[in-house]
């Protein structure tokens, strides 16, 4: 690297980070090297073929724009593979095409793909010997507004929104399987259209699935009764991208689970992806067969929360404008989004409520209508203040100890979490001091106190299984029951 390209380079990289989120940054600019600059050209080094030529096209102008910044209007930038390969160096266009077939994994010098399948330059043979491919098969359709920018972001959803635009960006290398749980409503089915739609449109002819746990079963046992089981293979094994929603009605169905439990080996062997929701984690399935909880749990697990206030009432502004919903006052979103704390899909059914209830009597959109529209529906839920008595009680009831265990000064792993639990808890749900919460937990020092919130909110930040305890206990103490 000359020394022009040393002090730019690095300024470059800042711009491009500012420009993009921090996922896509990680995945697709960080991986690029600087390779050489002349005074009308930066030239750039990828990886490999696919980040060149999502560079080239996806990123093109973005790096052009974050080079001019630098080095000024006359510099272009073009992008070649920095691994030693003589493919010549390709510049920058819309015309190029940035979307090669990317769901396999890569070849290696044998011709054979990690997965044991690789493809050959016949398009109708294989890598391994020339046998014909199965006839491609036609996806699924999926919801046109279900998109990735229709998805709205919040604290609730963000790893799960970051992880499927991932699996959409890379299938089969960024996240495999990846597993999106949470209650109905909230998004999970939001999610899966919109890779099926982004696969479709960016994907460069991959071929995409979309089922329901349901709908398999339905196909499956069809398909036994009618002697077509090929046909169902081909249907389901023959596709890049695999997309199943509510797995956890697989349960309890051994023929069924059996045939999905073969689906996922053939296609995760071969480098497909899969994405998979249901409405709890993969422990939570207790009538799963282990064998089949035990893949789900192999790749990524990421839930879906209830969204937040702010979340809430941002669905509902985006609904309102994409609807062409003419409001009197602002106002009438703020009750609605107050009203409605828990399920998206319900959200959404407010507002259509109100609105057509403005519709027929002619009143204005207001949030007095608002009130009265949804009076008789939802109540107003009210603010639930707990006592640290309460707290103690409700944790030692979810981790089946006793009172005594947890004041007690034993630093055993069973009770130390939910100490750490309890007293968390109770600096978010009372409004009780620190010293005054140690106190409560056999005259512990308010420095054990703000250990423990510490300790519990790192580890509920990395730990699924932590979040939803956390969490359920929350809603419990939070509820008027």
């Amino acid at each position: 690297m000359n020394e022009s390209l040393e002090q730019a380079w690095p300024q470059i990289r800042a711009h491009l980070r500012r420009a993009v989120p921090e996922s896509t940054y990680e995945l697709w600019l960080e991986p690029l090297q600087a390779l050489d600059l002349t005074p009308d050209t930066l030239i750039l080094g990828a990886p490999d073929e696919r980040r060149r030529s999502w560079a080239s096209g996806r990123f093109g102008e973005m790096l052009r724009e974050s080079a001019a910044s630098v080095l000024g209007p006359q510099v272009r930038v073009e992008v070649v593979v920095a691994d030693g390969s003589t493919r010549a160096p390709a510049p920058m266009n819309r015309a190029a095409d940035p979307f090669p077939r990317f769901g396999r994994a890569p070849q290696s010098s044998a011709g054979q793909s990690r997965g044991g399948q690789g493809y050959s330059a016949n398009p109708g043979t294989t890598a391994m010997g020339g046998a014909p491919s199965p006839a491609p098969v036609a996806d699924s359709t999926f919801q046109a507004k279900l998109t990735f920018e229709q998805f709205v972001i919040g604290d609730a959803n963000r790893l799960a929104h970051a992880a499927a635009l991932a699996a959409a960006e890379m299938p089969g290398q960024a996240y495999n399987p990846l597993f999106i749980f949470g209650p109905p409503g909230n998004g999970k089915t939001h999610l899966l259209h919109a890779i099926g739609n982004y696969v479709r449109s960016y994907g460069g002819g991959l071929t995409v699935r979309y089922a329901t746990a349901e709908s398999f079963t339905n196909e499956f046992v069809s398909a036994l009764h009618s002697n077509a089981i090929e046909a169902f293979k081909s249907r389901f094994r023959h596709v890049d991208v695999l997309l199943v929603d509510d797995v956890q009605f697989l349960a309890s169905k051994a023929k069924t689970e059996e045939e999905f439990f073969h689906t996922f080996n053939a296609l995760h062997d071969t480098g497909c992806q899969l994405v998979l929701t249901s409405d709890r984690s993969p422990r939570d399935l207790d009538a799963l067969e282990d064998r089949l909880r035990e893949r789900f749990e192999a790749g990524l697990l990421t839930d879906i929360r209830a969204p937040d206030p702010a979340t809430r009432l941002t669905i509902l502004r985006k609904r309102a404008h994409h609807d062409r919903i003419a409001l009197a006052d602002d106002a009438a979103l703020d009750v609605i989004a107050e009203r409605i704390t828990d399920n998206i899909r319900v959200l959404e059914g407010a507002l259509i409520r109100v609105v057509a209830f403005a519709s027929l009597t002619g009143r204005p959109l207001d949030a007095a209508l608002a009130h009265e529209v949804l009076d008789g529906l939802y109540r107003q839920k009210k603010a639930v203040r707990r006592s640290i008595e309460d707290v103690q009680h409700a944790t030692c009831k979810a981790f089946e100890i006793s009172h005594d265990e947890l004041l007690s000064p034993a630093r055993a792993q069973r009770l130390t979490w939910p100490r750490q639990v309890a007293m968390y808890l109770a600096r978010e749900l009372t409004d009780q001091t620190l010293p005054a919460i140690g106190r409560a937990f056999g005259g512990r020092d308010h420095t054990t106190v703000m250990h423990a919130c510490k300790r519990t909110a790192e580890r509920i930040a990395s730990d699924p299984d932590a979040h939803r305890v956390v969490r359920d206990l929350t809603e419990q103490l939070r509820s008027h029951s």
